[in-house]
């Protein structure tokens, strides 16, 4: 049942950042640099910390008395996770969406789901699992197996994505940004951007201390009670920070370069309404980690729960581009190759929820 719970809460998770750039889409008259550093102060600086707020009694005391080291790294790796969200803009345009995101997204499932265990193999530290364990363990065995399927589902999407912009190119209206498609440097800018992306795995991991620590709180407020749901909340106010210094140095490098600062204040613009979006869209991409913690909590920070993570958010992010039809104009062999990468990836989910039914 916990496991089961843990799948319902990463779907959760997945599905709202696969949908959190929606609301962008409604925004009117601004420069991406703008919406995008507004949206991020309520990713990255607002809605975290109001989460652990309402979550965690004196999460800012927990915060307050963990040893610098802690967070230090904590914040680096959220530091290095920004600059691979800040990347995955550069796979997306010199590789397509679909191409560029499944890519950037597969090698983000593969480095953030087994770097941590093959690291703990050479630093052992209780209650988290070794590469070792993942080899030599039936359940482990299946966790990987569900891995191994669900890069076969992005391999699929990818392709899907390539048959796309063929597909297009004989129709006759590509976009613009086709004309940037440069295959070497897209594939060396998305390994740069999926080694980073999975620092947030990393950065969990690190901080570990401080959810350990809410845990601890909980419990002995509610004996008996099992893990606390909201334990990750805390660690993520460190976590954002780093990826807030990232992104927000770049927007307004961008701000400057492009001249939009005057964005934020341009009546000819709906402020109101842009402003909202962009708030909207933070939030909704905040929602992931908060149901990531959830499913955490549930399933270990192990393989199982980033791989799970990485998956709905591919899956989700496919069927938002069937559902809008992104792929209208496409052949029907490249909509099959699309969903048949979208079926597999759920057989992958499938497996690897197994997987932990199997090691509870």
């Amino acid at each position: 049942m916990q496991a089961l719970l843990g799948v319902i809460f990463h779907f959760i998770g997945g599905f709202a950042s696969g949908s959190f750039y929606i609301p962008y889409k409604q925004v009117k008259g601004w420069a991406w640099e703008s919406y995008w550093i507004v949206g991020g102060l309520f990713s990255w600086m607002i809605v975290p910390p109001v989460a652990a707020y309402l979550t965690i009694p004196g999460f800012s005391e927990i915060i307050a008395h963990t040893d610098s080291s802690t967070l230090m790294y904590t914040y680096i790796f959220g530091l290095l996770w920004g600059i691979g969200g800040l990347t995955y803009g550069l796979g997306v345009r010199y590789l397509g969406v679909s191409l560029g995101s499944s890519i950037i997204l597969g090698l983000t499932a593969v480095f953030g789901a087994l770097i941590p265990s093959i690291y703990y193999q050479f630093q052992p530290t209780p209650g988290k699992d070794t590469i070792s364990d993942l080899f030599s363990n039936t359940w482990g065995q299946m966790v990987l197996l569900g891995l191994l399927i669900c890069i076969i589902g992005i391999i699929l999407c990818g392709k899907a994505g390539s048959m796309k912009d063929k597909d297009l190119v004989r129709s006759g209206f590509v976009p613009d940004a086709k004309n940037e498609f440069k295959i070497g440097l897209g594939l060396t800018v998305s390994i740069i951007s999926g080694v980073l992306s999975a620092c947030f795995a990393f950065g969990i991991d690190a901080g570990k201390i401080m959810a350990e620590e809410a845990n601890a709180i909980w419990k002995a407020a509610n004996p008996g009670e099992g893990e606390f749901l909201f334990q990750n909340n805390v660690t993520y106010v460190v976590i954002l920070w780093g990826g807030l210094t990232t992104n927000f140095i770049w927007c307004m490098i961008l701000n400057a370069r492009n001249r939009t600062f005057g964005d934020y204040t341009n009546s000819a613009t709906p402020l109101v309404s842009n402003y909202i979006f962009s708030a909207l869209a933070g939030a909704t991409w905040f929602m992931q980690f908060f149901f990531y913690g959830m499913g955490e909590s549930k399933l270990g920070n192990g393989p199982s729960s980033w791989i799970l993570h990485m998956a709905f958010i591919i899956l989700v992010a496919n069927s938002w581009g069937l559902a809008l039809k992104e792929w209208k104009g496409v052949s029907k062999k490249t909509i099959t190759t699309v969903i048949a990468g979208i079926l597999v990836i759920i057989l992958a989910v499938l497996v690897v929820g197994y997987g932990n039914y199997l090691r509870e």
